[in-house]
């Protein structure tokens, strides 16, 4: 058994799946496919062969008939790298990478990682360092504070900032601790409910809703995951909070886009009504923000019996650091992975992984857990949380192991040509990596092209 193949047959098996399916999917190729010595290829290959045998079997309870499965390494790693490879009438979209953002060195000679990709982050960061916002300004601040200092004061500030840490000590860390003992994925029922079908059509998610309210890479990609395989997808965001465009195109492909604020009663409302036809409500706010607001894992099973609930999150839902706000990048310098990239680079300082893996192995776990909650809804009727959080992917992508020997050529865009389609967008002549996995009857494709955020109103299509 390859190491994808065995890492998908324990997540399989962990969320309670049907061994027998493993027999009708085939992952090919191994690592390296990235230039680094974790196993990413490993988690690609897992992590999206899980979310399209799970779509296979949601298939088969309904179809009554069973399809084969596959997902070459090569693909999975173009689709860990989606937004890089996108191109809309043949440019890249904008970097979204904040000129401020990256990694300064500390007074202690320790490193920070600053995150301050939109606007309100960065303008807070600039507030607590007392400092004009260039980066030699922001250099020379950091070095008046020591690492460990700045990264709680910038959490208390409610902004986005990591000390990187190597291995050893993030493990003695409380959070990493609470991180320690959870599972990788929570599937637990929440409600009763009676029985309901899967997908009413040709595809695995026909006829079937689902509720999208994230940003940034791993919820909009368990979304657009469901789309692949026909759900419903109703992106719902607010115009007074930030986005980046690129993110918005790559990863609403297949959504319809529709704006709603939920700060007033009225469009709060709206979303109640959406919810209550709705099969899937993924959110990606942090621990207990949405709470507040009436739309708690109860609250909204109480809406709609029988609703899936995801929820994603930077740290996990326990541990001290369970509300701070998370970014994949920060999660990697905070737990050591960011360490050990500059280690085994020989470089002076740290590195990040050379994909946003924590990011889309997330996103299509949680499509995974999602899908394998319809099936038990189908089979036992209920509603349920599927709980999962960057932390914990990253825990689980770190225990895949190290690759022995050289690390793989970086994967430039014209190595992947062949692996991206064409669309014709709002944005313009789109071209974007196509899905990665392949199923015999019911191959997965987006129906609908990617749209500006606010495009569409914010009620189902009849």
């Amino acid at each position: 058994m390859t190491e994808a193949l065995a890492a998908l047959a324990d997540l399989w098996r962990s969320a309670g799946c049907a061994p027998e399916a493993l027999a009708r999917i085939a992952l090919t190729g191994q690592d390296p496919i990235f230039p680094t010595r974790f196993r990413l290829g490993t988690a690609a290959l897992a992590s999206i062969g899980a979310s399209a045998l799970a779509a296979a079997e949601l298939w088969r309870l309904g179809a009554g008939r069973a399809q084969s499965v596959s997902v070459d390494i090569r693909a999975a790693a173009a689709a860990f790298r989606s937004e890089r490879y996108l191109r809309v009438d043949g440019q890249p979209p904008q970097d979204p990478w904040g000129p401020v953002s990256g990694f300064y060195r500390a007074g202690d000679g320790r490193w920070i990682q600053l995150h301050c990709n939109f606007p309100h982050h960065r303008d807070g960061v600039l507030r607590v360092l007392d400092c004009e916002g260039s980066r030699e300004a922001v250099a020379a601040a950091i070095l008046r504070w020591t690492a460990a200092a700045l990264e709680d004061a910038l959490a208390a500030a409610d902004m986005c900032a990591g000390m990187v840490r190597p291995a050893e000590g993030w493990a003695l860390h409380p959070q990493a601790q609470a991180v320690a003992g959870l599972p990788l994925l929570e599937i637990l029922r929440i409600g009763d409910s009676p029985p309901e079908p899967c997908g009413r059509g040709a595809r695995p998610l026909s006829g079937l809703r689902a509720l999208d309210l994230t940003r940034v890479i791993a919820g909009p990609v368990c979304g657009r995951t469901l789309a692949a395989h026909g759900a419903e997808v109703m992106l719902v965001a607010a115009s007074h909070l930030p986005s980046i465009p690129g993110l918005v195109m790559d990863t609403g492909r297949g959504k319809l886009s529709a704006w709603l604020d939920l700060r007033r009663s009225e469009e709060a409302e709206r979303l109640r009504r959406l919810i209550r036809e709705a099969d899937v409500f993924c959110q990606a706010y942090r621990p207990g923000a949405l709470d507040g607001r009436g739309f708690s894992p109860e609250e909204v099973a109480a809406l709609r019996p029988g609703i899936v609930y995801v929820t994603l999150s930077g740290y996990g839902h326990s541990g001290p650091w369970r509300a701070r706000r998370g970014f994949d990048s920060l999660v990697q310098s905070v737990s050591g992975i960011a360490h050990e990239g500059g280690v085994a680079a020989g470089t002076d300082g740290p590195k990040h992984l050379p994909a946003q893996a924590l990011d889309h192995a997330t996103g299509y776990l949680a499509a995974f857990g999602a899908m394998v909650a319809l099936a038990r809804r189908a089979q036992e009727g209920g509603s349920y949380l599927v709980r999962l959080s960057l932390a914990q992917t990253g825990r689980w992508i770190d225990g895949l192991g190290r690759i022995a020997g050289a690390e793989a050529p970086e994967l430039k865009r014209q190595d992947v040509e062949d692996l991206t389609e064409a669309c014709d967008t709002p944005f313009g002549r789109m071209w974007a990596v196509a899905p990665a996995e392949k199923l015999s009857e019911t191959p997965a494709r987006w129906a609908r092209p990617a749209v500006p955020l606010g495009t569409h109103e914010a009620t189902w299509p009849a």
